[in-house]
Formats: structure tokens, sequence, C-alpha cells
């Protein structure tokens, strides 16, 4: 007895639950075609006999077992495979007879190549009908079984045009049992890393359930019947994603662009929904994005009339320099620049004829990411004591990469074991009495993410970040006693957001695992589930 559609059921009535797991669309995709190519999609009629005349397989390990009156056949029974053309870029022409590659096949508006219909064997001519199968490629994307659709074309190789041998098959149910088993095509191809293929004899010895005739028939009704169902789930799908992503867009820009009479009204608003709102990890990037651009803007914790004001170094043009950077500052607050704030230096040069006397760790790029400075592939210079004095680090120093790969990241030296230096690499911003180093790091990441950081780099081809040029930066500079509110402000809202982070990850996770459970349930054989149940 084929019990497919009563666990059909059970995971859609669970379907709500599972709807934002990963991959939950295309998870049920192929929940459908495992539950074809077992016979257990559509009920059995017992009137219908078995296809006879193929010898049996020689494989006897089936991969799974089948209803009575189907069978395990091989292609090779079924299908004469023909490869296609190794046409070469010399062979191409503007017009004439197009040419289906691979990308043909998965993408619809993938261009063509065309060749002078001349050179066309006639074994890799296809047309409207032709069964096709394509054996090499990148897993999960490039294998599979299509009928072509689109007119009169020549075959480039890697795929098979597949001629029938017999008619034991629909050729829609032959597409649905071959993508049925992908996975077993997959596991027999070969090749490096990304491109791999299936050899002609591999594909051949494949094995595919047969049924009778009428109910394949009845499959590929009640697939298509099924697609269309996840078509429209992955539509309502998207459109519930497009819906969130367009308040959470508008709330958080909102913030970015703050009106000052409803600000303080937007942030409650945005404070309260977008944890709702908010159901990818990835979305929380932006979120982190807003509450540090509001920080260094003033906008993140309110002013106090009793703090210290910030140095009297207003020296410069406001009406220009709020316009170049974009946004304007509380009136305690004050434009200055680095060398009015900190000292500035790049570190030490690395020249092992040179450099003489005791082996201190010193950080590289390398070591700093934003935020965050991992000690991990450290290496050693010899200093003398003068010199070592000169590049040491300070607890609250601040690190910011010069150049390479990581130009512009930005961290705060936390202290260590040992006594560290840092290399040339790096710069070291060393803040006096009225800076607070992590509210001079979030300015840093603000700059870069607007691109104001990147106005300050030089170079062609490999920017860098001169000592000049970082003295001569200018930032926003609360007083201090701000500076710390904003900071814990940040550190807190941060903390939520690590919390969000996890739980959403947990919950896609959570997901997942009852999707992969649902699935497996409704795949595992009747007596399975009494057993499990009996105990």
């Amino acid at each position: 007895m084929r019990d497919g559609p009563m666990n059909a059921e059970r995971l859609l009535a669970h379907y709500e639950k599972i709807a934002d797991a990963p991959d939950a669309i295309g998870g049920l995709r192929r929940f459908i075609l495992d539950l074809a190519v077992r016979g257990k999609l559509v009920p059995p009629d017992a009137s219908e006999e078995a296809v006879e005349g193929f010898r049996k397989p020689t494989d006897p390990a089936a991969p799974f077992g089948l209803p009575s009156n189907w069978k395990w056949i091989e292609i090779g029974d079924q299908l004469d495979l023909l490869n296609g053309m190794a046409f070469k870029p010399t062979d191409w022409s503007r017009e004439g007879l197009r040419i289906v590659r691979i990308q043909n096949l998965n993408n619809p508006d993938a261009p063509f190549n065309f060749c002078n219909p001349e050179m066309a064997r006639e074994r890799s001519l296809i047309d409207n009908g032709s069964f096709l199968v394509s054996w090499s490629g990148t897993p999960g994307t490039s294998f599979g079984a299509f009928i072509w659709d689109r007119g009169p074309a020549v075959l480039n190789q890697h795929i098979f045009r597949c001629d029938f041998k017999t008619k034991a098959f629909v050729a829609a149910y032959l597409r649905l049992a071959i993508n049925g088993r992908l996975d077993e095509m997959i596991a027999k191809a070969h090749g490096g890393v990304g491109l791999q293929h299936i050899t002609k004899g591999k594909l051949e010895a494949l094995l595919i359930p047969l049924p009778p005739l009428a109910e394949q028939r009845r499959i590929v009704a009640k697939v298509d019947e099924l697609m269309a169902l996840c078509d429209r789930l992955e539509a309502a799908q998207a459109g519930r994603e497009a819906a969130r992503d367009r308040v959470t867009a508008a709330s958080l820009a909102r913030l970015n662009t703050p009106d000052p009479e409803t600000f303080h009204i937007d942030a409650r608003f945005a404070l309260k929904v977008l944890p709702t709102l908010t159901t990818r990890p990835d979305q929380i990037k932006t979120l982190r994005q807003t509450i540090l651009n509001l920080a260094v803007r003033g906008k993140l914790v309110p002013q106090d009339s009793t703090d210290e004001p910030a140095l009297e170094l207003h020296t410069f043009d406001e009406p220009e320099l709020t316009g170049r950077l974009g946004f304007e500052i509380p009136t305690s607050w004050r434009w200055v620049r680095v060398e009015n704030v900190a000292d500035a230096r790049l570190g030490k040069m690395l020249d092992k004829a040179k450099n003489k006397g005791r082996p201190y760790p010193y950080l590289r790029n390398t070591n700093v990411h934003w935020f965050d400075i991992r000690l991990d592939d450290l290496k050693t210079i010899p200093l003398d004591d003068a010199e070592f004095e000169g590049y040491r680090l300070k607890d609250g120093d601040v690190l910011i990469c010069e150049g390479g790969h990581g130009i512009g990241r930005t961290a705060v030296w936390r202290g260590g074991p040992e006594n560290f230096i840092f290399q040339k690499a790096l710069h070291r911003v060393r803040p006096g009495a009225r800076l607070d180093p992590d509210f001079f790091a979030q300015c840093c990441f603000v700059y870069f993410d607007s691109g104001i950081m990147q106005t300050y780099f030089t170079g062609v081809g490999i920017p860098h970040f001169t000592g000049r040029a970082l003295s001569k930066l200018v930032f926003p500079l609360p007083p201090l006693a701000e500076q710390r509110r904003i900071v814990a402000k940040v550190d807190a809202l941060m903390a939520l957001c690590d919390r969000l982070e996890v739980s959403l990850t947990e919950t896609a996770a959570t997901r997942r695992r009852l999707l992969d459970a649902l699935l497996a349930e409704a795949l595992a054989p009747a007596e399975d589930r009494e057993l499990e149940a009996a105990e």
C-alpha cells in the first residue's frame, strides 16, 4: 500500500512553520520529485500491468523499493545517447543555426552562439520534442534532463541527444524520473572541483523506475499541478520578503536622513518593528550600519547641556564641510582633524638586515578586522629598546589598515599578554584626553561605509592611506561624556543585534531540521514508521 499522499498532508499541515526555512520551496520541489519516482504521488491502479520486455538490471542493489507493478531499468535500455559537437570559437558566426550549450538549457534568456548549418552533423541536430541530458558542468546547476521546445538547433558537446529505443516511457515522465535521480547521477560523476562529468557508460547504467504508461501520465499531471502550487508559494514568499524589505528600507531611510520633528517617533517605530521584520541574518548588517550612522550624527543619545563642551577647535567652513560629509552635527559638537585630538603614526618598516635587539610580536593588516583584532599567525621582529618604545601598543590605541585588501579597517587595541608592536601596513592613532577610542573607531566605520574615508586615499591601482592624509581627516567630536554614552548605547544595541542574529540562525536551523524530518518521514516506507510507532 502506498502512503505518500498521507505523509504529504502532514508536511503541508506544518508548512507555515517551515515556509521561511532555507530553500523551503526548493526542498518541496525535490520532495515532489522523490514521491513521483518512488510511486507515492498518485493512487495505484491494480488493473494496470507492468511494462514487459526489459532485461533485469546488472546492478542487483535497487536504490529503494518500488510498487509491485513497477520495475527498474537502465537508461541504456531505453535511450541511445548521442553527444553534441565540440565547437571551437572559430566555428561561431553571427547568424545561422543556433548552438545549444548547457547555459541555454538552464536559462531561457541566455544568448546563443551560431554556426553554419552545413557544418552541423545529423546526429547532433535537435528540434521541438528532442529529449536531452546534460552530463557535465557544476553539480546542482548543470546536470539534468530536458525536453527541447525552441525550434531547430545543434547541440554543443556535454549534452546528449537521447533517441528513444522503445515506447515504454512517456517523455515527460522520463524527464521527471531522471531529474529525480540527479543526486546519484552527480555521485557517479568525476572531475575537478566545480566542473565534473559523468561518462556515457555510467549514465547508461543508471537505474530508472518504470511505472505502467497510464500511471506515468497521471504522475506527470500531478507533478505539473504541484509544481504550479510551488510557483504560487514561491511568489507569495517573495511578496512577503519584498513587503518586509520595503518597510525595513523605508524605516532605515527615515533614520539615515532624519527629520528633526519626527525623528524620535521614527526611531521608536523602527526599533519596535525591525526585529519582527528581520527574518534573515544578512539583514542584520543594515541594522548595524544604521545604528553606527546615527551614533556619529548625534542622533543615538540625547545631548546633555551639563556636558563639558568639546574642544574649541571649530575652525572649518561649516556649510562646506556639512555639504561634503552629508550631515549636520549638534551645536555642542565640533568638527576636528585627527591631528587636533590624537597622535597618529605609521608602523615599523620590516628590515631583517637592520633590525637588532629583542624579538617582539607585531601586528599586520591581516590581524586587524572591523572592531576586532585577531592574534593569529603572529610573527616577530627584533628591536632595540629605543625603537620599541616608539612602536609599542598601549591599551586604547586605534589601529587602521594603511592599504591592501583591508584598507580602512579599524579596531581598538585592548592590550595583550605581551608587548606588541605594529608593522608599517598599519596606522596607530593614540587618542588624547578628549577622544574616546571606540567612538573614533565607529566614525571610521561610518566614513568608510559611506565613502567619505576613500576621499582621503591616494595611489593609482592600489590605493593606500598616508599618514598625512590620516592626520588631516576631519570628523565630528562630541563632548567626551556624550562620546562615552554613545559607545555604551552602541554596545547595547550591537549586543541586541547579536542576540537577534543568533535567534534568526537558530530559527532557520530549526525550520531546516523540521523540513528535513518531515521530508524524510514522508519518504519512509510505511512499515518503518509503524515499527517506530510501536517502539
